[in-house]
C-alpha cells in the first residue's frame, strides 16, 4: 500500500478564511474556493486507485467527512513543520501551493526530494518569477511578453500591466493606458518591497494549457479558456483597471485542430526550455490575433484546470501523473485508462 499525503496550502491551514473578508485580502476568498476544488478533485481521483492510501491536510475552519483520512497541524506548529512531519509518515507528498514568497520552494525543501511529487527545485525557482520565466523562454525563441524597467524605451499606443512577479490567480494585477502611470505604480510597489513586474499587456484570447510532464516528455491533455474580465473604463479618481480572474473553462479547444497543433508544438518547446517540469504543469498564454500564442507564465503545480478534468477527459489523471513520476498504481474498475 502506497501512503500518499496531499497538502493544499489555502485549505490546509495556510491562512485563516476569516481574513479573506478583510481589506486587500478579499480576493483570497475566491482562491480558497479554488484551492478546495483542486484538492477535492485530486483526492477523489486518488481514492479511485488501487494500492493508494490517501491522507490530506485540512484545518479547523472546515468540516470533513469523517470517513476520509485527513490531518491538521498541531497547535503552534508551522506549516513547513507540519508538512515535513507528514512527509516522514508518508511514501509520497503532493503539494498544491502558490509560488509567491518562495512558498512552494520552501514546502519542497520541507518534503525533500525523495518523497516529492512535483517539479524540480530549479524548475520551481525559475517559474516562480514571471520575469525570470519570460527571460528563459525568450532565450529559447519562445514568444513572451518581456519585463520592462521604468523609463525603458517602449512602443506607443500600448497598454501596460503591473503585477506581482511571483503572484497567482490574477491577484493585484492592474492595467494602465499610460506608461508613466504604470511606471509610477511599479515604483510604488518596488519601494514597498512588493517585488512587482511591468510588462506590455497582450490583447487576444486568454488560454491555458494543461500538461502531464514526465522524464521522457510531456503530453498536452487540455487546452482551456481562461475567464478574465477587464472593466471598460477606469473608476473615478483612479488611473488603473483591475484584472478580474473568474476561473477556467476546461478543454474548450480541439487539441487536434489548427490551433491545437500550434499549441502542442509550443508546449513541447516550453518543456524543453525548462528541464525539471514534472507532473501536472500549466502554461498561461494569450493567442494574439497577429502574433499567435504568447506565453505569459508557467505554473509548476496543479492549477484550477485540474478540477473536473478527469471526468471531462474520461481518464483518471492522477494515475497518469503518478506514472509520470515513476510511481506505479493499479486502478479500480471505476477509473478510466
Amino acid at each position: 500500500m502506497t501512503k500518499l499525503f496531499v497538502y493544499e496550502y489555502l485549505t490546509g491551514g495556510g491562512i485563516d478564511p476569516a481574513l479573506a473578508a478583510e481589506g486587500s485580502l478579499q480576493d483570497l476568498s475566491a482562491l480558497i474556493v479554488e484551492g478546495r476544488a483542486m484538492r477535492d478533485a485530486l483526492v477523489k481521483d486518488l481514492l479511485e486507485l488501487d494500492g493508494v492510501q490517501v491522507n490530506f491536510a485540512t484545518s479547523r475552519f472546515e468540516t470533513v467527512d469523517p470517513a476520509l483520512t485527513h490531518s491538521r497541524a498541531l497547535s503552534g506548529e508551522s506549516i513547513t513543520a507540519f508538512v515535513a512531519r507528514m512527509a516522514r509518515e508518508s511514501d509520497w507528498v503532493w503539494v498544491i501551493a502558490p509560488e509567491c514568497d518562495g512558498l512552494l520552494l520552501r514546502l519542497r525543501d520541507a518534503v525533500g526530494a525523495a518523497r516529492w511529487l512535483g517539479c524540480s527545485k530549479e524548475a520551481i525557482r525559475i517559474t516562480s518569477s514571471k520575469s525570470a520565466t519570460a527571460a528563459c523562454l525568450n532565450d529559447h525563441g519562445i514568444p513572451v511578453t518581456p519585463s520592462l524597467e521604468p523609463g525603458q524605451a517602449h512602443e506607443p499606443g500600448q497598454r501596460w500591466v503591473v503585477k506581482p512577479d511571483d503572484g497567482a490567480g490574477g491577484l493585484d494585477t492592474f492595467i494602465f493606458d499610460d506608461f508613466t502611470d504604470a511606471c509610477d505604480e511599479y515604483d510604488t510597489r518596488a519601494a514597498a518591497g512588493r517585488n512587482p513586474v511591468l510588462q506590455e499587456w497582450v490583447d487576444g484570447e486568454p488560454m491555458s494549457l494543461s500538461l502531464v510532464c514526465g522524464e521522457r516528455g510531456a503530453e498536452l491533455v487540455s487546452i482551456n479558456r481562461q475567464l478574465i474580465g477587464i472593466p471598460d473604463g477606469v473608476a473615478a479618481g483612479r488611473k488603473e483597471r483591475v484584472v478580474e480572474f473568474s476561473g477556467v473553462d476546461i478543454d474548450r479547444f480541439d487539441r487536434h485542430g489548427e490551433q491545437g497543433v500550434v499549441l502542442e508544438a509550443l508546449a513541447q518547446r516550453v518543456v524543453s526550455a525548462l528541464p525539471g517540469l514534472r507532473g501536472f504543469v500549466g502554461i498561461d498564454l494569450v493567442w494574439h490575433p497577429l502574433r499567435g500564442p504568447v506565453v505569459i507564465e508557467v505554473n509548476p503545480r496543479l492549477t484550477a484546470a485540474y478540477a473536473g478534468l478527469s471526468a471531462k477527459l474520461g481518464r483518471n489523471l492522477s494515475a497518469d501523473l503518478l506514472a509520470a513520476h515513476g510511481v506505479s498504481s493499479g486502478q479500480s474498475c471505476g477509473a478510466g485508462s
